[in-house]
């Protein structure tokens, strides 16, 4: 149970559409037994399949999900470069339970990207294997997060990545091991970060970047009440990036704390016409920049469950592309994330 259930049950709306068929691209697994936890995930503590259940089924046609890195049950012992890999397990274990059919149509995390300590250099490519081999044929990719800023008023990613990390030398050496096994890179940063994972992706043509929630468009400590500038600035850096066309966008992760809107702080929780009105020009600048073949909604729960209720939001992204055509949507609720993913379709 997240502790802000009651607050949003305030905001009940009927789940439109909801035959869509949808492949939710991006959620995390995890189980904070510790007072010691991330803003973010203090809302929801304890997140297994139980938890993502509850949201997936609650009225959205969600037919399979994808989960990513968070940091959850790495191998409390053995050498420091394989723990990560005890993620992985963690979540293969999910996974199987949710193919056993006995837990719903929604195949959880059919796709799973773990991390790696790519800074290892060549050393990390035994680590990769090792995650691919942990994945039982789930395995997708490899997310390190780069999300830093100077300001103390933002929180940083938990490897305290430091500024430049998609440019560190010993990464990219580490970063070249991920196309020879087929595997993606998420690329997860802040806005002013941007121009790095466009370096990145230009000096690795070959291997598939998913730009994560937009890629981070701050709103609090000095980049609070400063919204347009923040989106002129974020416009700037994404056009670029937006050039490389091994590069795909997630289209989510901006009702966060971070991103400065203040749903949490509100009596109530927003609509999905709030949310959709608040952030559209986000979705509909990637969307035209990218196209729909290089985009797909996420939840990014549940770190967005700060703010809105799975139902809520989903239902702005129905609300957002209303009257477009049926294959973009398609592109835009399923197809683009099954077929990066490589998740086999039971969508007819």
């Amino acid at each position: 149970m997240a502790k802000n259930d009651d607050w949003l049950a305030r905001t009940d709306e009927p789940v439109l559409e909801p035959d869509l068929p949808i492949c939710d691209p991006h959620h995390h697994l995890w189980e904070f037994r510790e007072e010691r936890v991330m803003a973010p995930a203090a809302v929801a503590p304890r997140y297994l399949l139980d938890e993502v259940l509850e949201d997936v089924s609650s009225g959205h046609n969600v037919v399979s999900t994808v989960f990513i890195e968070c940091g959850a049950m790495f191998r409390a012992g053995g050498p420091e470069e394989f723990r990560p890999v005890g993620e992985t397990e963690f979540v293969a274990g999910i996974a199987a339970m949710s193919e056993s059919g006995r837990y719903g149509p929604t195949r959880i995390a059919a796709g799973i990207v773990g991390t790696a300590h790519l800074r290892l250099g060549a050393r990390v490519a035994e680590v990769l294997d090792r995650q691919v081999a942990a994945g039982g044929g789930r395995f997708r990719g490899i997310r390190e997060g780069a999300s830093w800023d100077a300001s103390p008023e933002v929180r940083n990613g938990r490897t305290e990545p430091g500024p430049e990390l998609f440019l560190d030398s010993r990464f990219r050496e580490g970063f070249r091991h991920l196309a020879p096994r087929g595997l993606s890179f998420e690329g997860w940063c802040y806005h002013p970060q941007i121009p790095t994972l466009t370096d990145l992706a230009r000096a690795f043509p070959d291997t598939t970047i998913i730009l994560d929630h937009f890629g981070g468009p701050l709103g609090i400590g000095p980049y609070a009440g400063r919204g347009d500038e923040v989106f002129a600035a974020w416009r700037r850096a994404v056009g670029p990036l937006a050039e490389c066309p091994n590069v795909h966008a997630k289209l989510g992760g901006i009702a966060m704390d971070i991103n400065g809107f203040g749903w949490h702080e509100r009596p109530d929780p927003p609509t999905s016409e709030e949310l959709m009105e608040a952030t559209r020009r986000y979705y509909e600048h990637t969307i035209e920049i990218f196209g729909v073949e290089r985009c797909m909604f996420e939840s990014n729960f549940p770190v967005d469950k700060l703010s809105c209720s799975y139902r809520v939001l989903w239902n702005s992204f129905k609300r957002l592309t209303a009257g477009w055509s049926a294959s973009e949507r398609s592109a835009l609720f399923h197809d683009t994330a099954a077929r990066v993913y490589r998740i086999e379709s039971a969508v007819d």
